[in-house]
């Protein structure tokens, strides 16, 4: 939302300090969709914001819905045209965690994520990357069938589209809108950002949000799979990730999350399971890493879901091997929301 023209449209209009806090809790926390449903403030107020003011800074094109209705995505048109999506999910009864974008596009490319196939086209700023948080308290709150169960959003995960620390500077303040407790009033154990392995972005995070979770889109544990896959670790290889959580556990002592998407074929056999564990427990703090195994998801190339069995052994060769491990539910590949899939469209 447009927070400093709504300053200045009080202040020209007389309007007491206090008016601030009662719009920003009723459109940040209550998720009041228009200024006038915001009934402590004057009618003559809310007629002047709904024609001055916007309060997303994109306009909603489609919402798609699973059947079960707990997988939903939203296809965003921002200002120049260019289009994001944003996904809500329910791992967990009553939980939901919304999936937000950082970027238009991608410019890293991987193999097997459909984000990058049409390049990277800009930066998103740091309303457009809370503004899809807003969109989805306002979708629950108006959507008759959530009324009936839970409405609070408990998660955030900068997981969508784009790749958060190459774009630092507007996830930043993001990230400090979001932990606001006058905004959105998120704890910052409920917020997570992943990347694909950019040492100089980890150690920022570890220096400024402490308590946010860092999770680490591993994928491959040697350097020659993953050059081939993930293009940015002929910049940033697994050596140098290596150093970057050493020294990020030296400064947090919190958790990192390893996502580890299973390819058939290609890292899902028992010396890719050595590979990975061996490379794990080279960096040290063993308890706490922990793996989620990830179903690959199609994105339209030639790249094939490992099997249960082959996933089940695959964790079983882990946790032999003491590490903690988690296959994840896989949710929103009926409205190709879920890992990888977001293209835009």
């Amino acid at each position: 939302m447009q927070i400093e023209k709504l300053k200045k449209i009080l202040i020209e209009n007389g309007e007491p300090k206090f008016r601030l806090s009662q719009i920003k809790k009723a459109i940040y926390q209550d998720g009041v969709s228009a200024f006038s449903e915001i009934s402590t403030i004057s009618k003559n107020l809310r007629e002047l914001l709904e024609k001055e003011v916007e309060i997303l800074s994109f306009e909603v094109e489609k919402v798609l819905a699973s059947k079960d209705g707990l997988s939903l995505k939203a296809l965003f048109k921002l200002v120049d045209g260019s289009r994001i999506e944003s996904v809500l999910l329910s791992p967990i009864e009553n939980k939901w965690s919304v999936c937000i974008s950082s970027q238009v596009g991608c410019q890293l490319n991987c193999g097997f994520c459909a984000t990058g196939k049409n390049g990277f086209q800009r930066n998103l700023t740091a309303e457009e990357i809370s503004d899809q948080v807003l969109f989805w308290r306002q979708h629950l709150q108006k959507n008759f069938k959530f009324k009936i169960s839970n409405l609070k959003l408990t998660n955030v995960v900068y997981m969508g589209m784009g790749e958060p620390f190459l774009n630092w500077d507007e996830v930043r303040k993001s990230l400090k809108d979001l932990t606001d407790k006058d905004l959105f009033a998120f704890g910052s154990r409920s917020i997570s950002v992943s990347t694909a392995g950019i040492p100089d972005g980890i150690q920022k995070l570890a220096e400024e949000f402490p308590q946010i979770n860092l999770a680490i889109s591993l994928h491959f544990a040697s350097d020659v799979k993953r050059n081939q896959f993930m293009p940015i670790n002929k910049k940033y290889n697994l050596e140098e990730l290596k150093m970057a959580l050493r020294d990020y556990f030296s400064k947090t002592k919190r958790q990192v999350f390893i996502e580890y998407l299973m390819l058939s074929g290609i890292n899902d056999s028992e010396e890719d399971a050595y590979a990975l564990s061996t490379y794990l427990k080279s960096i040290g703090n063993r308890q706490l890493l922990h793996v989620n195994l990830i179903a690959y998801n199609e994105t339209g190339n030639s790249f094939k879901a490992s099997s249960g069995n082959k996933t089940h052994l695959f964790k079983n060769y882990l946790e032999n091997g003491g590490l903690s491990v988690t296959i994840r539910k896989s949710l929103g590949q009926e409205v190709s929301g879920a890992c990888g899939q977001l293209a835009g469209k």
